[in-house]
């Protein structure tokens, strides 16, 4: 049988620039930046991101890793304040029109949603973000808190679950200018996480108490599909129906629980830094963050997964 080394040789490639699409295990030295690098498979870690200018929790998160936006929240007190993620550093941006917490976010860092949430009182409120400022729009049917949404931006998205107080099935849909009511969640709750699409959205977690329950919506009913391994409430989520990835939450207590989801299973991997609840998140399944929570913080982590190049150092 022949081996990597009578295969490839036992020499470093020498290039004067990284490979456009380098494979795991490739090895070479970039001549221009005097450094020798590497693929790896990175089966997923948190690693540090950018600090919030504002300590928060139960603020709604929307966008990509390099790309994010957060807003509202509980500071005390509630809070209208809204950052902007560079992929490095959070910037305080223009504030929503109406200060509040357990709201839900969908969409992107320049067409964002904000729905529904606690000012203290439950809120039907909606506000749509365009790059630079919120605007107030046609509010949700059932006011209500601690709910869950999902949308590729702020003209399609829906909203589930919440409490107001008791715990909600209700699912609305959102067209651009108003909102419907569709078919229920089988299992009511509030404190859950969503993400996905208006027409294939994910809803898990939640209660009280802490549930695992996971359920799949199709655009026009939900089914209940695989269980999360650890039930909990106030926890977060990133990515699409078939490959999600769930964070932190209350189980109690606090967790830094990760789980990634397939399509069909949740896997547990590795856990948050900083075990939180009330945790907003964004991203994909193999680029998540996850920013802010209880007790109120300014901590950003950052989910990656797959191939990764690094540098070798002589230190």
């Amino acid at each position: 049988m022949s081996t990597y080394k009578q295969i490839a040789g036992t020499n470093i490639e020498v290039l004067s620039s990284d490979p456009a699409n380098p494979v795991e295990g490739q090895v070479w030295y970039n001549s221009t930046s005097n450094t020798v690098k590497a693929v790896f498979n990175n089966p997923g870690s948190w690693a540090t991101g950018g600090d919030l200018n504002t300590a928060k929790g139960s603020a709604a998160g929307a966008g990509t890793q390099t790309a994010a936006l957060v807003f509202g929240g509980e500071g005390p007190p509630f809070l209208a304040i809204t950052e902007s993620y560079n992929g490095t550093n959070w910037t305080e941006v223009n504030d929503l029109n109406s200060a509040r917490a357990y709201l839900a976010g969908v969409g992107t860092n320049t067409a964002a949603l904000g729905f529904g949430g606690a000012t203290p009182t439950v809120t039907a409120v909606t506000e749509s973000w365009n790059g630079t400022s919120w605007t107030e729009l046609n509010d949700l049917n059932t006011g209500r808190s601690a709910l869950a949404g999902a949308g590729a931006d702020n003209t399609s998205a829906l909203a589930f679950g919440g409490g107001i107080p008791t715990a909600q099935s209700v699912t609305e849909s959102w067209d651009g200018s108003s909102w419907t009511e569709v078919n229920d969640l089988n299992t009511a709750r509030k404190y859950l996480a969503g993400c996905g699409t208006q027409t294939a959205a994910l809803a898990f977690g939640g209660g009280p108490p802490g549930t695992a329950v996971t359920e799949l919506w199709n655009g026009t009913s939900w089914t209940e599909v695989n269980d999360l391994n650890t039930g909990r409430l106030k926890l977060a989520a990133a990515g699409i129906t078939t490959a999600a990835l769930a964070f932190g939450g209350d189980i109690p207590p606090n967790t830094g629980a990760t789980e990634s989801w397939n399509g069909t299973n949740w896997t547990e991997v590795a856990d948050l830094g900083t075990a939180r609840y009330g945790v907003a998140g964004a991203g994909t399944k193999t680029a998540a963050l996850a920013f802010g929570g209880y007790p109120q913080v300014v901590a950003t982590e950052e989910w990656n997964q797959g191939p990764q190049t690094i540098t070798f150092t002589d230190s």
